[in-house]
């Protein structure tokens, strides 16, 4: 549905691969779905179901390595939303720093792999706390599923925040329409209003950018020749973003005309925050099925 720097359409094992010169780890269930994730931030940066073409948006103009925030794809938020608390570092840290992969097996129809990463001096030099995320990436025939989970490895109990930023692609975003949050509360981060979603649709012509409370655990993305459905479970919020073409034309990253071939539905927990006593762990889901 979008353009992406590198799509692995070629017969790839699931195992350590590269992307763009990163290093990373590519996923192929039996059953030929595919998806590619960056060890650096633990960055699902393809998925290309079964049978499909690649479902995931990921600029051309974005940067890779150390220090660079991909643009696309699915970056990791935590332990802060956006601005929201004491990091200087907008979305936190997870998306910039160096994962582990722990293992990347074939189990049944399903590739999954496992990555982690853990806190060290760069991390707590800005947010004082023990931990571990773990990032469970899953693909079978129509089927991507991303498990986030945190670990308080400390001792002493620590409050974030944490999302899956998940682009998705579209072929023209003004003809997409997102469904399933009608009657949902919402904070416009555009004109910083709480505002109620009082029709059933979501649709894009401009700047869109809102945090859902409380959102339900599946919605509908829909366009023509195309139905996905975006689940959750863990996370409680649904933060739906679009840069709109006057925003998107200030984006370094972005080409000018980026945002018509993307809309991020993120799932988060944002509004109340992951509270962890020492030993505690927390997990959330995302799942997206590209109807057959």
């Amino acid at each position: 549905m979008s353009s992406s720097n590198e799509q692995p359409r070629a017969f790839r094992p699931t195992g350590p691969c590269e992307f763009n010169g990163q290093p990373a780890v590519h996923l192929r269930s039996p059953g030929g779905a595919q998806a590619t994730v960056l060890l650096h931030g633990g960055h699902v940066v393809s998925w290309i179901p079964a049978g499909a073409e690649e479902q995931l948006f990921l600029s051309p103009a974005t940067a890779f390595g150390e220090g660079a925030a991909v643009r696309g794809g699915v970056p990791v938020i935590f332990p802060q939303f956006n601005l929201r608390g004491t990091l200087p570092v907008k979305h936190g840290f997870a998306r910039n720093r160096a994962w582990t992969l722990d293992q990347a097996q074939v189990r049944g129809e399903h590739a999954f792999a496992v990555l982690r990463l853990e806190d060290d001096d760069a991390t707590r030099a800005i947010w004082p706390h023990a931990f571990a995320l773990e990032l469970t990436v899953s693909v079978d025939a129509g089927r991507l599923d991303m498990e986030l989970a945190v670990i308080n490895r400390g001792d002493a109990p620590f409050e974030c925040a944490a999302a899956l930023h998940t682009y998705l692609g579209v072929g023209d975003v003004r003809r997409a329409q997102l469904e399933g949050l009608i009657n949902r509360t919402y904070l416009d981060a555009v004109t910083d209003e709480t505002r109620e979603q009082w029709i059933d649709v979501v649709t894009v012509a401009q700047e869109l950018d809102r945090i859902y409370w409380n959102a339900p655990d599946q919605l509908l993305l829909r366009e023509p020749g195309r139905r996905l459905t975006i689940a959750s479970q863990g996370f409680e919020d649904v933060v739906v973003w679009n840069p709109g073409p006057e925003k998107c034309a200030t984006l370094p990253d972005m080409p000018a005309d980026g945002w018509l071939g993307m809309l991020c539905v993120e799932a988060a927990q944002i509004g109340t925050p992951i509270h962890l006593h020492p030993g505690d762990e927390w997990a959330g889901m995302q799942t997206l099925i590209l109807a057959s």
